[in-house]
């Protein structure tokens, strides 16, 4: 091995544990912290840090390095072909089953006798339903997802007359835009971005302005959730459905305004990433006040678009553009209990949570994320964001914050109990 290479953790425990200890002294850490938050014993740590134990498995090392909160894994292995974002949540039980049934090849057996397309529809609303009122949403649709996927690509290989070749499009490209909320903060980016392109694709296959809206309101989410790199990509998805919806609106049904809201408000979210405040603030006016001409009781099944969520959307403005005060100011003129929808509800909490954390009100923010995992659970539990906050706070050297951010971590499994 050259002198100058990269030494490996796993052939030499004494650089694992040097890479360890460093971490943690930088984090301001002590043995004892680190040892609660990853279920060890502080002599564990000890020995790990002086080389006396081998370096651990894959599970320990992905828990030592979110309790160590660094941001990619080569980090603290030191290996930079070990590449992976620990911004992600960990893996949901029914994330193989889901990727098993994206990655089957789409060829079925001539015979079966494909449902109908008006029936697969009739189980996809049913799954939006359960995704907006259970608790365990990611669980209930996870388990319906592979047989959705498995039908929706048959009904499009038996259809028939073109309408019905176009409505079995899309069914398929809503099955695949259900599929990237189950993916949503899942340990599998690439997977991602498959069911996303899918869906585009499905979805100007099926000719329809609503499905379109939709698939590329969650292809600008992927873009730009990617990173920087990626804004500009955003942008033109959202900048050229806006371009096609628009004239459109004049005849047009609820489901199609919302969406163009909804893809409005997008536009708005990422200039906030940028850093863009006046582009950002003018996105979220317009996307209101196409809010205001829906009914006061609608609610988009898919984007939760609606009147009752444009509180929620200007709390999520204001933090992206690191406004602490703004976001507070924001997240008090909210009103979270008009949001129908339990992981947006939890989504929405999580939002407050990083508005006070940013305005300097730690409190404030753990009770804040008690509430989103009040809602629904399994949101905080895949979501960076809650989880960097959390972990945080378990160092808190106020005793109480401590305590608190403790329960909570064990509540969402960032924690041995």
């Amino acid at each position: 091995m050259s002198p100058d290479a990269t030494p490996d953790p796993y052939a030499h425990p004494v650089a694992f544990g040097q890479r360890v200890k460093i971490l943690r002294e930088r984090r301001g850490m002590t043995r004892e912290v680190l040892a609660g938050l990853i279920g060890m014993s502080p002599s564990w740590v000890k020995r790990i840090e002086l080389g006396q134990l081998q370096a651990p498995g894959l599970d320990m090392v992905m828990r030592l390095a979110q309790a160590l909160r660094v941001r990619n894994l080569s980090d603290l292995t030191g290996r930079p072909d070990v590449h992976v974002d620990l911004f992600t949540g960990p893996g949901h039980p029914r994330l193989t089953a889901v990727r098993a049934a994206v990655d089957a090849l789409p060829i079925g057996n001539p015979a079966a006798a494909p449902a109908p397309a008006a029936h697969i529809a009739a189980r996809l609303a049913s799954a939006w339903a359960a995704r907006h009122s259970a608790p365990d949403h990611r669980e209930r649709i996870g388990v319906l997802l592979p047989g959705l996927i498995r039908d929706a690509q048959l009904a499009v290989q038996h259809a028939q007359a073109p309408t019905e070749w176009r409505a079995a499009q899309a069914v398929l490209a809503e099955v695949y835009s259900l599929s990237q909320f189950f993916l949503a903060y899942q340990p599998d980016p690439s997977l991602l971005w498959r069911v996303a392109e899918r869906s585009m694709v499905a979805a100007q296959q099926s000719a329809d302005p609503h499905t379109i809206g939709v698939s590329a309101w969650l292809l600008a989410q992927a873009h730009r959730d990617t990173g920087p790199d990626h804004y500009d990509a955003a942008d033109t998805i959202t900048r050229q459905t806006l371009d096609y919806l628009t004239p459109l609106l004049p005849d047009a049904e609820d489901d199609v305004l919302a969406i163009t809201g909804a893809l409005t408000f997008e536009a708005g979210y990422t200039a906030a990433r940028r850093g863009d405040t006046a582009d950002a603030w003018r996105y979220w006016d317009t996307a209101r006040e196409m809010a205001d001409q829906l009914p006061a009781a609608y609610y988009h099944p898919i984007t939760s678009f609606s009147q009752a969520i444009m509180g929620a959307h200007a709390v999520t403005v204001a933090v992206e553009l690191h406004a602490g005060r703004e976001s507070v100011r924001q997240a008090a003129r909210a009103d979270a209990d008009t949001i129908p929808s339990r992981p947006r509800r939890a989504r929405h909490r999580i939002e407050q949570a990083r508005g006070y954390q940013l305005d300097g009100q730690p409190e404030v923010a753990i009770a804040t994320l008690d509430q989103a995992y009040e809602a629904a659970p399994e949101t905080i539990r895949y979501n960076g964001y809650a989880r960097s906050i959390i972990l945080e706070e378990v160092e808190s050297k106020v005793a109480d914050r401590r305590r608190r951010a403790s329960e909570l971590a064990v509540k969402v499994g960032l924690l041995a109990a």
